[in-house]
């Protein structure tokens, strides 16, 4: 059941269906929330080389920068402007074309010189999802002072774009239990890796590591904060902590507990009977509570829904308000919550946990 939840929340992203925009109608542009911190931001897209796994991974860099002048990094590489579109359209219900997301710029400058010394976090996405649908969180948590490394997880991403201009598609469907052993040995690579990215290295405190991630990437954060003792801290925003949806296929994080500090944040949109997703609702993340000594905090969104955890929180009533976008759409998508509150909220609570757990 959880497969076919998952094929469900993800099929709109991974599609390429077919379809060409309005004739005559220009495309849309939306933008992303200004950060709310002090500093600068620098941005740089990393591509890792695993010759163990024989694997390859694109990340993406977020730092606190020295201020200055540049280019802004984009939200998407060129390559996959159009190939996201076509993906994208159908989970916010509009026509392909109708937005131009290569126009889209974020606030870090791309290359920019880092500044400081800083924690590191790392960010996996949900199960066939994006790292830049985490952009605005990226950018927030550097702008207060982390290094934040989003991961693509290559063959299960719907695409990842690669320096040489290769982009590679997802190529298998959901098997839980396979792609979370092979998220967390992807983060692990990763972590292995940061020290070395030239000129980027000296930046990272990777003596205090935090992860966090929406939904299975969130799965992934727990795992990881299981499994690895570098990881201080974990953040899970909407993830089941379970192989099925009615949380009896336990992930180890809510079998056994995690060890380290766990910030659990739950909306009603990935469960079965549309109840907001806590420790008090779930009997996964009910059994990850009480095996768990460390400290933890769970704050749900209880009008929010599951994309309340991503970039849609913010792009999405942009859009409503720019094309035709069906309610119901956006009720399912993000729910009723204000953005500006439920952007407050995650922004809120991310800072303080990892301000507690890693500073």
């Amino acid at each position: 059941m959880r497969k076919r939840l998952l094929l469900l929340l993800s099929a709109a992203i991974l599609a390429v269906t077919s379809g060409t925009a309005t004739a005559e109608v220009a495309p849309v542009t939306v933008t992303l929330p200004q950060p709310s911190g002090p500093h600068a931001i620098g941005e740089r897209d990393v591509h890792l080389v695993d010759p163990v796994r024989h694997r390859e991974l694109m990340v993406s860099v977020w730092y606190p920068a020295e201020p200055g002048t540049g280019p802004r990094a984009p939200y998407l590489p060129a390559p996959a402007a159009d190939y996201f579109d076509q993906g994208a359209a159908p989970i916010l219900g509009i026509e392909p074309g109708r937005v131009d997301w290569a126009a889209i710029e974020t606030h870090a400058r791309a290359g920019a010189a880092p500044k400081g010394r800083w924690p590191v976090l790392v960010y996996s996405p949900g199960w066939g999802s994006l790292r830049q649908l985490a952009t605005a969180s990226a950018e927030d948590l550097a702008s207060r002072g982390y290094v934040v490394v989003t991961v693509d997880h290559t063959g299960e991403a719907p695409f990842v774009v690669f320096p040489d201009g290769r982009m590679v598609t997802a190529d298998h469907g959901p098997d839980l239990e396979a792609d979370l052993r092979v998220r967390v040995a992807d983060e692990q690579f990763v972590l292995d890796r940061l020290p070395g990215i030239p000129g980027l290295g000296r930046a990272m405190d990777l003596s205090h590591v935090g992860a966090f991630g929406h939904s299975y990437g969130g799965d992934t954060a727990a795992e990881m904060a299981t499994v690895d003792s570098r990881v201080d801290a974990a953040a899970d925003l909407d993830g089941f902590l379970a192989y099925d949806v009615d949380g009896q296929r336990l992930t180890r994080a809510a079998a056994e507990g995690v060890p380290r500090p766990v910030l659990l944040m739950g909306s009603a949109g990935s469960t079965r009977n549309g109840e907001v997703r806590s420790h008090r609702t779930s009997p996964a993340w009910k059994s990850l509570w009480e095996h768990t000594t460390a400290p933890k905090y769970d704050v749900p969104l209880p009008t929010g829904m599951h994309y309340s955890f991503t970039d849609l929180q913010w792009l999405l009533p942009q859009l409503a308000r720019k094309l035709p976008v069906d309610p119901a759409v956006r009720q399912t998508r993000i729910g009723t919550i204000d953005p500006a509150v439920s952007g407050a909220v995650q922004r809120g609570m991310l800072t303080t946990f990892f301000g507690r757990t890693l500073h």
